[in-house]
């Protein structure tokens, strides 16, 4: 099954990406004082795959604004149903999978992403969790196998206050600081066909513990490391 990755951007697309992501920024810098640090370690020109820590349902938008480059990001087909709502997410970045496709297909979209030399996001825990520590049981291996696959770097990113900004089960943002800092990235060796199966586990193994290292800091920041 192929998915729709949309077309890349024309001119009046970049124009429109950057007035939304301006006013986005300055929303999310107005209610979350948000500060980013080691920014420098997100690559500028080549593709990569960001992972954050998730916390709440802000972890999303508030990784798009770390990097002026369009990043992408995987979403529900049901909100394509409205044409104005499926253009501007297709405009932010999103790319659409449908409820009940197939892992594989929507790895495949992933990897494809990244050939185009597009920045990704995928959450390597999946869902959203609680808590300061990144438990093993529940890290996902689809980064560090798409990130093996296409040869690209995975760039943790540790975000704390997100959970006060938006906890769970709320249904409104209230202002909170938070704080981003971006990870060791965790490079994949390079391999001639198939990945093994042990070669992806040791990759998010490492990366968990980059993300691990980077939500510490930035919850050392934001003064709450228990």
């Amino acid at each position: 099954m192929e998915l729709d990755l949309g077309k890349p951007m024309g001119l009046k697309e970049k124009i429109a990406y950057r007035f939304f992501w301006t006013l986005a920024w300055i929303a999310a810098k107005s209610l979350f004082r948000f500060s980013t640090v080691n920014k420098e370690r997100i690559p500028k020109k080549t593709p990569y795959i960001l992972a954050p820590v998730h916390r709440s349902y802000i972890d999303s938008p508030l990784g798009g604004l770390i990097t002026l480059r369009r990043v992408r990001f995987l979403a529900k087909e049901s909100i394509w149903n409205s044409r104005l709502g499926g253009w501007f997410l297709g405009i932010l970045g999103c790319f659409p999978v449908q409820r009940g496709t197939a892992d594989r297909a929507a790895l495949k979209a992933c990897q494809q992403v990244l050939e185009r030399g597009e920045p990704l996001v995928m959450f390597p825990e999946g869902t959203r969790q609680q808590g300061p520590v990144i438990e093993k049981e529940k890290m996902h291996s689809g980064p560090a196998f798409v990130a093996a696959r296409a040869g690209v770097p995975l760039i943790p990113l540790g975000i704390a206050g997100s959970d006060k900004a938006m906890p769970h089960g709320a249904r409104l943002i209230r202002p909170a600081k938070v704080f981003l800092v971006v990870g060791e990235p965790v490079i994949p060796p390079e391999f001639d066909g198939r990945v093994p199966r042990q070669a992806v586990e040791d990759l998010t193994e490492q990366l968990r513990d980059s993300l691990q290292e980077a939500f510490d800091h930035a919850q050392t920041l934001l003064g709450d490391k228990s």
